[in-house]
């Protein structure tokens, strides 16, 4: 972590967002710590694409529609962001999303990535975007329930 201007903790922090209910925790914890650090808060939102956009139209529509969905949820983002008192900044991006989300991270030079708790029985059993996060040992990773 850098230190500097008078705070010892995070100066800018990554959050993985796909709209469930673990990632809206995880961005109400990352904003209460970045609005008591005076810290930079990235959402990240990564559309994983399908195999099969290139082969049917209609999944061009599919496209648009999670780009709705990403542009929703962006909306609701900010809106709890200023009502909570902290600056947010959102990010859509496509492709996988641990390899998104590990580029935006080295690109931002982050202090912490802050991911929810996956709920799906594979991911206890085989393991977890969090685990993966872990892993890679780039950064701390606090994992929210």
């Amino acid at each position: 972590m850098r230190v500097g201007g008078g705070q010892d903790g995070p100066s800018v922090v990554l959050v993985a967002v796909d709209g469930s209910r673990t990632s809206l925790h995880a961005v109400s914890y990352a904003g209460g710590l970045t609005r008591r650090q005076g810290a930079r808060l990235v959402a990240l939102w990564v559309q994983a694409p399908s195999t099969f956009a290139a082969l049917a139209p209609e999944v061009a529509f599919a496209i648009d529609e999670s780009t709705g969905a990403a542009d929703a949820l962006r909306s609701q983002l900010e809106s709890r962001a200023q009502v909570d008192g902290y600056q947010l900044e959102f990010l859509c991006l496509q492709g996988d999303p641990f390899t998104q989300l590990c580029k935006v991270a080295d690109e931002l030079q982050v202090d912490l990535v802050v991911v929810g708790a996956s709920k799906k029985l594979g991911h206890r059993l085989v393991g977890s975007f969090a685990v993966r996060l872990v892993r890679a040992g780039r950064w701390p990773v606090t994992v929210v329930p």
